[in-house]
Parts: C-alpha cells; sequence; structure tokens
C-alpha cells in the first residue's frame, strides 16, 4: 500500500492542493479573525483556533482520501465563523459559551451524516441543478480575476495569456507555470513584504464549553445549518461533478466528529470543501482521476503546518499579493466551470432551472443567514417543479 501511494503523488497533485490552500486561507481567514475578536479572545487562543482548525481539516482529509482513494478535502466553514463573530459582535456570546455552540453543532452534524439524511437528500439533486450550483459558486472567482486587471493589467493579463498559451501546448502544467510566472512578476513589482514576519509554533489552549438554551438555538443551529446548506450541500457536488462518488454520509458524520473532538480548543466547524475542492478534483490535479487523491492530501499537509506555525504561516500568506491570488484562483477554475455550465445546460429539460440555479448562486445572496448555495437549489428546484406540473395538466 506504502508503495502504491508513492507511485501515485505527482507534481501536478502538489500544486493543486497547495493553489486550493493558497485561495482557500487567504480568501476566508480574515472572516475567523474578525470572530475571535469580537469575541475578544487572547493571541493565544486566536493562534489555537488555527491550530484546531488545521489539524481538524488535515487529518480527516488525509485518511478519508487514502482510505477511498478520491480526492476528498475538508475544510473550515466560512459562513460558520461568520455566524460566530456576527453573534459575538452583538455582545450576548462569551467564549465558552462559542464553545459550548461548536460542540452542539457538531452532534448535529454528526448524527445528519450517519444517519444517512443528508445523503438521501443529495440523491434527490439532479446533476444539472448540482452543476449550476457548482458553477454559480465558482464563477465569481473567475470573475474577481478580470474585473482585478486595472489594478496591476501587466501580472494579471501575463498570467491570462500564459494560462491560455498553456492549455494548447503543456495542458498538464499550465496551473505551475501560471503560478511561477505570476510569482516571478510580482516579486519583480516588490510586491512581496517578508521582512515582518514572526517566525514561532502554536500552542492550543482548552476552553470549558458552555452551554445555554439561548447559544444553542440562536448560534449553534444556525452554525449547523449554514454548514450543511452552504458548505456541504456544494462540496458533495463539486466531488460527484469529478465523476466520483464518495460516501457522503460517513464523511459528513466524521466531519461531525473531528469538530467535536477539537470544538474546545477552537474548531468551530469543518466540512466539505466546496470551492477549493474544484482544484482537487480536476485533470489539473492529475489526468489520471484515481491519482488526484493526492491533491487534498497535500492540502491537508499544508494546513496543518498552518496549526502549527499559525502566526508565522499567516504572515507569510499575508505577504501575497491580492491580485496574484484572485488571478491563479479564477484562471485555475476556468476549466472546471465550463464543464459544469456544460453539464448544467446540455439537458432541455433542465436548462431553465439550472440558469435559476446558476444566477442565484453567482449573486452571493444570503438569507437569514443561509448562503446563497442553498437558495440556488432551492430556485431551481422550484422551476423545475412548476416546469413538471406543466407538462403533467
Amino acid at each position: 500500500m506504502r508503495t502504491s501511494l508513492l507511485k501515485d503523488f505527482s507534481f501536478s497533485a502538489l500544486v493543486a492542493g497547495g493553489v486550493s490552500v493558497l485561495v482557500g486561507f487567504t480568501s476566508s481567514v480574515a472572516v475567523i479573525f474578525t470572530a475571535t475578536g469580537n469575541l475578544h479572545a487572547t493571541p493565544e487562543q486566536t493562534a489555537s483556533w488555527l491550530w484546531a482548525i488545521g489539524v481538524g481539516m488535515a487529518v480527516p482529509t488525509i485518511i478519508l482520501s487514502i482510505r477511498y482513494r478520491q480526492p476528498i478535502l475538508i475544510a473550515w466553514s466560512t459562513p460558520g465563523a461568520a455566524v460566530i463573530g456576527a453573534a459575538a459582535a452583538q455582545g450576548g456570546l462569551t467564549m465558552p459559551q462559542a464553545i459550548g455552540t461548536f460542540v452542539a453543532s457538531a452532534v448535529l452534524i454528526a448524527v445528519a451524516g450517519f444517519s444517512g439524511g443528508f445523503e438521501r437528500i443529495m440523491k434527490r439533486l439532479p446533476l444539472p441543478l448540482a452543476s449550476a450550483l457548482l458553477a454559480g459558486v465558482l464563477a465569481r472567482f473567475s470573475l474577481d480575476a478580470f474585473v482585478a486587471v486595472p489594478r496591476n493589467p501587466l501580472l494579471i493579463l501575463t498570467m491570462a495569456g500564459v494560462y491560455v498559451a498553456g492549455r494548447r501546448f503543456w495542458p498538464r502544467s499550465t496551473v505551475p507555470v501560471v503560478l511561477l510566472i505570476g510569482v516571478l512578476i510580482a516579486a519583480a513589482q516588490g510586491l512581496f513584504h517578508l521582512e515582518s514576519v514572526p517566525w514561532k509554533l502554536t500552542l492550543p489552549v482548552w476552553t470549558n464549553p458552555q452551554f445555554t438554551l439561548g447559544s444553542i438555538l440562536g448560534v449553534a443551529l444556525p452554525l449547523f445549518i449554514v454548514t450543511m446548506a452552504s458548505q456541504n450541500l456544494p462540496g458533495v457536488s463539486a466531488i460527484r461533478l469529478g465523476g466520483y462518488e464518495p460516501p457522503v454520509s460517513k464523511i459528513i458524520g466524521w466531519t461531525g466528529v473531528s469538530t467535536f473532538l477539537l470544538a474546545p480548543l477552537g474548531c468551530f466547524a469543518v466540512n466539505l470543501a466546496a470551492i477549493t475542492a474544484a482544484f482537487c478534483v480536476g485533470p489539473e490535479a492529475h489526468p489520471d482521476p484515481q491519482r488526484r487523491y493526492w491533491a487534498p492530501i497535500c492540502a491537508a499537509i499544508a494546513y496543518a503546518l498552518i496549526g502549527f506555525a499559525g502566526a508565522t504561516v499567516t504572515a507569510l500568506f499575508a505577504a501575497f499579493p491580492h491580485e496574484l491570488i484572485l488571478a491563479i484562483a479564477g484562471l485555475a477554475l476556468l476549466t472546471t466551470i465550463g464543464n459544469a455550465l456544460a453539464n448544467a445546460l446540455g439537458d432541455e429539460t433542465y436548462r431553465e432551472a439550472s440558469a435559476m440555479t446558476f444566477f442565484v448562486c453567482l449573486s452571493g445572496i444570503t438569507l437569514a443567514g443561509i448562503g446563497a448555495a442553498f437558495w440556488g437549489v432551492v430556485a431551481g428546484g422550484v422551476v423545475l417543479g412548476l416546469r413538471r406540473c406543466r407538462r403533467t395538466d
């Protein structure tokens, strides 16, 4: 087994995993810092959150990816962190109560997973709507990349040109080459600032959970809902659109267990990766689908390092120019978005419903604390249901 694992490793998987971490971490870590700040966390507690989240993502990612030989990437719940931060900002949530909500939400996630309830819902979601869901969630990244062109046209347009050439002449290495060119240009422009990066390890800090009815109903339940609707729902779609059929119930259940065990150290919620999973399930990770599971493993190792060196790695990621992050994310996802749109709009029966799902997801709308991914599926389902009713009549 060990020999087989080593043979399946590839440089393209390493790059795909690295890009997923780069995009995932830099695009949403500020939400975590906002939440800890609103909770008046000490620097040690904030670092402990990064440690717990890093371990909480890394361990199940590695175990599940190796166990099922599929690219299963676990990530933190960005909307979940937003729920915590918003509740703390209102002044009615203490750090022990926040930890209590993490524990309660983790139990709900584990039950939803191991009971099979969440998977039964997913199996009723038509593939075209799932494709539209994924395309709508990812398209914002490509839009942001090109919207950022006026801020640094040399960097982004050069990377785009290299991407177009790479897809024609060196398709297997396109993303690594684009990233390398982008780093070289950004360095030549003096956009990296590494002189003030601190170097120290992170130690976990235990906080005893406190449970109150108000925090359970007002925070833990919304945390559970947004994690399942805004993260796990598109996460399953991303893996399936890569051609895989993962054991959804077990995966969701184990993310709940991982969160439960690490909650007192600051792990608020881990779940299936949605956006960043797209980097690991497509041909950019490896031409052979059976060898792509190394991409999330590489990402997991990076997340573990982030956890153990939270302050240092945070500063390093902050040193990357924002335009570089936007460009590499947007360009790397173009193929995945195109394939998802082709699946979403290819069947005329689902075309209108898929279009509705796509645009609602693309809008980024949030209602009742639940993200656009959930409402996109609801909107598409309503359109599809009405269409079927008309045909029946």
